[in-house]
């Protein structure tokens, strides 16, 4: 297993990646999917190097995408130093992985060297399995509301229970024993 940068060679995979995410969603959480996401912003994504994938076996087993800001969804929270992990999309043939602690253990380095204090990711939906996992996976779950305000945000954001993950780095030991 490897993790590295995303490339605009994986541009269809990725987009095969969110559109198996997507039906599963609908079959695990029906009230709310993945909206179609915008090849704009992959690309920004991928051209910024903030694009990531796990490769297995010459094959891209999972990808998410990382920001450093992200006020539409953290509002007051994003004057803190953090990464955010967005759109974690396994693929089929290596669900059960466990992907969600390798990403995290990746992100715990990544968030040091980029001078960030936080780790947080979100997601969408009042989801018990997703909030146990992501609590099992080592994010403290910080609470659901819904957005003040969700414009400009995917379209799964709009009148949606917003579910909050977050690990302070300064405490990650006590995470990884």
């Amino acid at each position: 297993m490897k993790i590295e940068n995303s490339s605009r060679n994986d541009l269809a995979e990725i987009f095969r990646l969110y559109k198996e995410a997507t039906k599963f969603q609908k079959i695990k959480f029906p009230e709310n999917q993945w909206p179609e996401f915008s090849r704009d912003l992959v690309v920004k994504e991928l051209e910024e190097n903030r694009q990531f994938k796990i490769i297995i076996d010459n094959s891209i087993a999972c990808i998410w995408a990382v920001t450093f800001s992200d006020a539409e969804i953290w509002q007051e929270k994003n004057r803190d130093p953090a990464i955010y992990i967005h759109r974690i999309a396994t693929n089929p043939h290596f669900r059960g992985h466990n992907f969600v602690s390798k990403i995290l253990s990746w992100g715990k380095i990544y968030a040091q060297q980029n001078n960030k204090k936080f780790i947080r990711l979100d997601t969408c939906g009042n989801n018990l399995k997703l909030i146990s996992h992501y609590c099992k996976a080592g994010f403290n779950f910080l609470g659901i509301k819904k957005l003040k305000d969700s414009k400009g945000l995917p379209a799964h954001y709009e009148n949606a229970d917003v579910c909050y993950f977050e690990i302070e780095l300064e405490n990650i030991t006590k995470h990884t024993q």
